[in-house]
């Protein structure tokens, strides 16, 4: 069992890691196709919008991981500290990238 667990969060970390190297093949294949300002912005949003996914990737694997180990309240307890600071790094990478709150919507400005 804590072989499947190291091996998940193995995955849960790798895939961050993964995801963001996407945003940067673009923007280098972009560079050569938009001007540098243009290619500069999609990349950030791009880059921004892989890194919450991954954040949320990560909560799910704690939230599991806590689930099938032996829940104390120790557990919960810093999963719920962790949960929380992972919200407010999300809500904070969206309110950068989309100028907006996650809860606005596009014409709320």
């Amino acid at each position: 069992m804590r072989r499947r667990l190291r091996r998940n969060q193995a995955v849960a970390t790798a895939q961050p890691m993964t995801m963001e190297m996407t945003p940067t093949a673009w923007f280098l294949r972009n560079l050569r196709r938009m001007q540098r300002l243009a290619a500069y912005e999609s990349f950030r949003s791009d880059l921004g919008r892989s890194i919450v996914l991954g954040l949320e990737f990560l909560i799910a694997g704690d939230i599991i991981r806590t689930v099938t180990v032996s829940p104390t309240f120790e557990s919960v307890a810093v999963l719920a500290s962790i949960v929380l600071i992972r919200t407010f790094l999300t809500m904070m990478l969206t309110l950068e990238i989309e100028g907006r709150w996650p809860w606005q919507r596009d014409n709320d400005k």
